[in-house]
């Protein structure tokens, strides 16, 4: 079947409008029909229990003292505390029920007969289930006595401490201030059990399950999951014949003359794009080490192998779980993105043969800002969790205190100003290809994925700590899931393809064509697909059947990335062992198997409805945050860089063995990480979720249980291994950039990779959109 480029790319700009118009419908509609926080919660006898203030001001609690990066809320946050929707609910039924047994038999819950108890469950149940939202809520006796000691529990655990599940002294600064923080979680609670008016589910589609309270999966839950599973069978057959019937090119080494780095004129940006690739390096080694610090904190929360007792250093108050995991995760983000954005720089005059005036000043400029972003907004963390700020500048220029988007707003907007600043540099670099080709060109392609990455970025600016926690919700996945699933995918099919075009594998029409059927195939599921993340957040419940669909159609372009990543193996291995980018190419190999198991496999698994009902923020979600994450997109970012160093590196000094030993360390170690740790932990916390609840997968009792210590230890010999990658990677760097290769004239007048693809050099009048 023939498709042009140019049917291609209308294709993909439907599919983009169609995208933004979905979207921003259900923006409106989610804004319409969020669950709003009553006025006042009264007890039976008109007493004020909580207010709307109490609740948001225990939101904004929540954020500044980084209790989403301690435990999670409506299953969204870390794993390592509870789940304080499912604990506050859990408490407030145990509560009422201990409240009902001296009420009517005067005596402890736990001493009553069976079918004393089984009454005092209906009752508890029934009176949950029964909840009504208003703008005045009305409990009975037995919740508002559950509200008030659900609020000390809380002062007794995040206030005062708690050693023992690893919460430090003063996590929470004041007692008003931890009621607080109950208040909101108790109204996450609230609105689980509570019916969205007009239905007979609750406004998290009775998320968390909780039999004791009434909670369970719905219908709808089994019939879309039922769905999904024959929408991928389906989707598999048609990515098989899509493949077949669509001619794609491969690349192809047979026959071809692969330019060799030693003869590629090296310009002086080029060469200071470099320096991303050093910090991003350094970047990854402390990711890695923070990584074997909250490993180890699962098995000793308190201390760390006795420095306490042994020489009175407190980790726990200096660098607790909720700091350590932050930065662990935002510095995951920023090492990738900035050897992505070394890549980027790098690639355009590789295929240009232009060094725009000033550039080198420019990327500078970018690098200052850069180490000046990352290292104020990792400070800014720590200072505001630490509560070192006053009135609003924790939140501008400290903690947020939201997953993925933890910086202050302030650090937030540099970066995006240089997301900005980076996309109009990449703009100058790639000047001569853009007037030349149409604007599906391959150039063109890596503008749109740069602007894509500050466009959405910009909805983490649409909520602030007064906003609704269920519409934050929604703004913030905008900026985390389709980042990964639609810009990120885009970014790395644009990278790859320019890639194979300057090593000259691929010609440049070919890989345009390539690229626009597959960005289409991943923005036509990606970025709808961020609906899956809105089944159990109390948005609306359109978002099932939305989201059922269009997760699993995200399967559809991995299959492709999975071929296209057969296709460039058998490229490498063709042109034998004389290759020059063989190490650069095992990277991005790696980085396409991978994104197939990670996001795909491990992704589809735990987005059916069904499993995601019962495991969302367990175990099986760390597999798949550290598969996709780290599998996909690091490896690429890893290959990028070698693939840099490879033409920037004196050929006499260039040795592929520490990269080789890297490779091997890093794949083995996040194997062995997921199969003997994190995938065996997660299917034991869904099967306690399946028989026990929500809240029990989530408990101390669970975690501290015999075999999920031994699974917990069990990870140490993949981190030791991904530690040891990531030192070896960032040694080989700092030893290549040693001996880098010095930069020649900044336009030459012959170039072995830009004469190839403009034929000549001389000026020509721009190609018209119906090439």
């Amino acid at each position: 079947m023939q498709i042009s480029r140019k049917q291609l790319a209308m294709f993909l700009a439907t599919i983009f409008v169609v995208n933004l118009v979905v979207m921003g419908g259900g923006a409106w509609l989610s804004y319409e029909n969020e669950p709003e926080i009553p006025n006042t919660i009264v007890g039976p006898d008109g007493e004020t229990v909580a207010t709307s203030d109490d609740v948001q001001s225990g939101k904004a609690v929540f954020q500044e003292n980084g209790l989403m990066n301690q435990g999670s809320m409506l299953g969204r946050g870390s794993y390592y505390d509870v789940d304080y929707t499912a604990d506050t609910l859990e408490l407030k039924t145990d509560y009422m029920r201990d409240y009902y047994a001296q009420e009517e038999y005067e005596t402890a819950y736990e001493d009553l007969e069976t079918p004393e108890q089984a009454a005092i469950d209906e009752t508890v149940r029934q009176e949950l289930q029964s909840s009504t939202h208003g703008e005045r809520v009305e409990y009975s006796a037995a919740e508002a006595y559950a509200h008030e000691q659900v609020r000390q529990d809380y002062v007794e655990t995040y206030h005062e401490g708690d050693r023992e599940r690893g919460i430090q002294e003063g996590l929470i600064p004041t007692e008003e201030e931890a009621e607080q923080f109950a208040d909101f979680a108790l109204w996450t609670a609230w609105i689980s059990h509570t019916d969205r008016p007009g239905t007979d589910v609750s406004f998290t589609n009775d998320f968390p399950y909780s039999p004791a309270a009434g909670n369970d999966a719905g219908g709808a839950v089994m019939t879309w999951s039922v769905i999904a599973m024959v929408l991928l069978v389906a989707g598999a057959g048609i990515a098989i014949w899509l493949y077949q019937a669509v001619e794609l090119p491969e690349p192809e080494a047979g026959g071809v003359s692969i330019p060799h780095p030693k003869e590629i004129d090296l310009t002086p940006s080029q060469l200071l794009s470099t320096r991303f690739i050093l910090i991003g390096a350094v970047l990854f080694v402390l990711q890695t080490f923070l990584g074997g610090l909250l490993a180890h904190y699962y098995i000793e929360r308190d201390g760390f192998f006795g420095l306490n007792e042994l020489l009175g250093f407190d980790i726990l108050q200096w660098l607790p779980w909720s700091i350590a995991r932050t930065w662990h995760v935002d510095l995951g983000v920023l090492w990738i993105a900035t050897m992505w954005l070394g890549a980027g720089l790098f690639l355009a005059p590789l295929l240009t043969g232009h060094e725009p005036r000033k550039q080198a000043l420019y990327i500078k400029g970018l690098i200052g800002a850069l180490l000046v972003v990352a290292v104020g907004g990792l400070a800014g963390i720590w200072l505001g969790i630490n509560n070192v700020f006053d009135g609003q500048l924790w939140w501008l220029l400290g903690n947020e205190g939201l997953e993925y988007v933890e910086i202050g707003r302030i650090w937030q907007a540099g970066l995006l100003v240089g997301f900005l600043g980076w996309t109009a540099l990449v703009a100058r670099g790639f000047k001569p290809l853009l007037d030349r080709e149409p604007r599906y060109g391959l150039a063109h392609m890596i503008v749109y994925a740069g602007g894509s990455i500050g466009l959405l970025f910009m909805a983490g600016f649409l909520y602030t700590p007064e906003t609704n926690f269920v519409m934050t919700e929604f703004w913030r996945w905008w900026v985390v899931h389709m980042w990964v699933e639609g810009v990120f995918e885009f970014f790395i099919i644009v990278v790859i393809a320019l890639t194979l075009v300057s090593m000259n594998l691929l010609t440049k029409k070919s890989a345009e064509k390539a690229v626009i059927f597959q960005a289409a195939l991943v923005m036509g599921s990606g970025i709808i697909g961020v609906s899956h993340h809105y089944w159990w957040a109390g948005l609306p419940e359109v978002w099932l059947p939305i989201g059922s669909v269009f997760s699993t159609l995200e399967f559809i372009p991995l299959l492709f990335i999975l071929y296209e990543a057969l296709g460039q193996y058998r490229a490498m291995d063709t042109a034998g062992t004389d290759f020059p980018y063989r190490m650069a190419f095992y990277f991005i190999v790696a980085s396409s198997v991978w994104n197939f198991f990670g996001a795909g496999v491990i992704g589809f698994f735990i987005n059916l409805p069904v499993i995601s009902y019962f495991e969302s923020g367990t175990y099986l979600t760390v597999a798949h945050a550290h598969g996709a994450m780290f599998g996909a997109f690091g490896f690429l970012a890893m290959g990028m860089a070698v693939y840099i160093l490879r033409v920037t590196t004196r050929n006499t000094h260039w040795s592929e063995r520490r990269l080789r030993w890297s490779f091997w360390l890093c794949n083995l170690g996040l194997a062995l990480m997921l199969f003997l740790s994190l995938l065996p932990v997660g299917f034991l916390q869904l099967e306690t979720a399946f028989t026990q609840g929500y809240a029990a997968s989530r408990s101390l009792e669970f975690y501290n249980g015999g075999l999920i210590q031994t699974l917990f230890w069990l990870r140490m010999p993949g981190d030791t291994l991904l530690i040891l990658g990531a030192v070896l990677f960032a040694w080989d760097v700092v030893a290549k950039l040693l001996f880098q290769r010095k930069a020649t004239a900044e336009e030459t007048s012959g170039h072995v990779i830009a004469d190839r693809i403009f034929g000549d050099r001389s000026p020509a009048d721009p190609v018209s959109d119906d090439d």
